[in-house]
């Protein structure tokens, strides 16, 4: 008897998530320029390279993948150019790449989850569009008249866009809990700095998804990365990333005591108590000017409630920068470096580009580094309201 016990347990240990191993992947591209596709499996933070195909010349290609349970693959020509399945053993997947650019458009098959992550991979290359076409009107209306109303309606625009991004992968992730697709849901991101659930109530998301797919697959590397995840950080989403970006910074203790156009010397932790935008900026640099309009609207809007910019001007001309300052109406305190040719608070700052900024709370901790437009905007709105 426990011989046959032993053959059954070594029997389940090798089938794992279920009885098939295996699944196959089949496409056509339509860029037949490329000779090879490669396939990798996602593990957590890396991707392993599993094969690769050469592509015929009538544009197809296949894939045939051990696997014992569902998982995480890309399937691309490199690792910047790639498309996300989500494959379960026994699935015959069929892609079809209509265009040159992988991701851009493309149809899949024969997979329940890698179909959910293209329709989430699409909406959200849909949302991305949107507030870059935003971007381009927003940098346009800028330097023409009625900036002052075209500003704040497209600041809106852009909001909304964020929001209703964030709605859909919210529905999604409640769809679909029992799937690892989820996952997926959980931690896309707008940009580089920014998530889609950028809220910090998004944290319950987390713990909802994580303690549904514990139960459905606890032993899958992706459940046990998410699980934890939760456990360890039971923050909001943001801290990690600023957390690794203010980990090289200089700490707070530094503080600026500059003069300004009339010739006082202010200090930056004279503004404790507030949150505070430490800014560096030129008046040479369109793009400083450009956000300083922007800027001009959060300071009308938070400032009441305690929210002041303390900005580090860069220029070796002076008068530049004084006229500057009140040909523009900038309304904050604005200083200069007390010798432009060798800017002691770019050097500590570390400051690479203009413009550059980190947001401190009123204890003088940083808590946020180069938030820039709505991403700054959508950070006030978190603090303030």
């Amino acid at each position: 008897m426990k011989k046959y016990l032993v053959v059954i347990i070594t029997l389940l240990l090798i089938a794992g998530c279920g009885k098939k191993s295996s699944f196959t992947v089949t496409g056509r591209v339509s860029d037949i320029t490329q000779k090879v596709i490669f396939i990798h499996r996602v593990d957590i933070n890396k991707q392993v390279l599993l094969d690769s195909s050469v592509i015929t010349k009538k544009g197809t290609f296949r894939f045939k993948i051990k696997a014992a349970c569902p998982d995480y693959y890309q399937v691309g020509y490199s690792l910047n150019d790639f498309v996300t399945l989500l494959a379960e053993p026994g699935e015959k997947i069929e892609l079809t790449f209509k265009r040159k650019a992988l991701s851009s458009d493309y149809s899949v098959t024969g997979s329940k989850g890698s179909e959910l992550v293209h329709d989430l991979d699409q909406r959200l290359l849909e949302t991305k569009a949107k507030l870059d076409s935003l971007d381009k009107l927003y940098e346009k209306v800028a330097v023409e008249p009625g900036f002052d109303k075209r500003g704040p309606e497209l600041d809106q625009a852009y909001l909304d866009v964020i929001r209703a991004q964030r709605k859909f992968n919210i529905a999604f992730i409640l769809e679909n809990m029992k799937s690892l697709v989820s996952i997926k849901a959980l931690y896309q991101r707008i940009n580089e700095n920014m998530y889609v659930l950028y809220e910090p109530r998004d944290l319950q998301y987390l713990k909802i998804v994580s303690d549904s797919l514990k139960k459905y697959y606890p032993d899958s590397k992706q459940t046990k990365a998410l699980v934890s995840d939760f456990e360890n950080e039971s923050k909001d989403f943001f801290a990690r990333t600023l957390k690794r970006m203010t980990d090289t910074l200089p700490e707070t203790k530094l503080n600026p005591e500059l003069k300004d156009i009339y010739g006082k010397r202010i200090a930056l932790s004279s503004l404790r108590g507030k949150y505070v935008l430490l800014s560096f900026w030129s008046a040479d640099s369109r793009d400083c000017v450009v956000e300083n309009l922007q800027l001009k609207e959060f300071y009308r809007t938070y400032h009441r409630q305690g929210f002041e910019i303390y900005q580090i001007n860069v220029d070796q001309d002076e008068e530049k920068w004084k006229t500057a300052v009140r040909f523009d109406e900038l309304p904050w305190i604005n200083v200069r470096e007390d010798n432009p040719l060798n800017p002691k608070n770019v050097i500590l700052y570390n400051v690479k580009s203009l413009p550059a900024n980190y947001l401190y709370d009123p204890k003088g901790n940083m808590v946020a580094v180069n938030i820039h437009g709505r991403t700054l905007q959508i950070k006030l709105n978190q603090i303030f309201d």
